[in-house]
């Protein structure tokens, strides 16, 4: 379903229009190209209008994936999520495989304190000895998105 905002119809905008939203949307936060696309057709603008303008914006490194891409990973990290939730929610947002890869390769040494914290909150740290208690955790850091390699280094070593 494709919900526009009927106040701010806008079927001829001019390019100029178009790129002050697309400022005022990025200079709140940072956007994928997918984003600010879906946001200004929600307000109205046609695709055919979007795109050159979009274009643009990245040539002048206004609208810039990578750093958008770093920035999410790094905000989502510090909530608690791992590497694979990352991935899969930057790629549900239109970043490319190889922006996504460098954000997370950023983050690589980050992950064990990240899955420790989580733990600790989660868990008190504990490690349960009966194996449906460490199947239950393991399917909530699962969750969080971090990975069977991850989640056993974490049980393995001592805290």
């Amino acid at each position: 379903m494709n919900w526009t905002r009927n106040s701010e119809k806008a079927p001829d905008a001019a390019p100029a229009a178009i790129r002050a939203k697309a400022l005022d949307l990025l200079a709140r936060r940072e956007h994928s190209r997918l984003e600010l696309r879906q946001k200004l057709i929600q307000r109205g603008y046609s695709p055919a209008q979007i795109d050159p303008v979009l274009d643009r914006l990245i040539e002048e490194c206004v609208l810039d994936e990578s750093r958008y891409a770093e920035l999410y990973a790094s905000t989502r990290a510090d909530k608690g999520y791992g590497p694979l939730r990352i991935a899969r929610e930057l790629r549900e947002r239109g970043v490319p495989d190889d922006a996504v890869a460098a954000a997370l390769a950023g983050l690589a040494d980050d992950w064990p304190p990240k899955l420790r914290e989580l733990h600790r909150k989660r868990f008190k740290s504990l490690v349960p000895a009966d194996a449906a208690g460490r199947m239950g955790q393991i399917r909530v850091l699962r969750q969080h998105g971090f990975t069977l390699d991850q989640i056993k280094r974490l049980f393995e070593e001592p805290v």
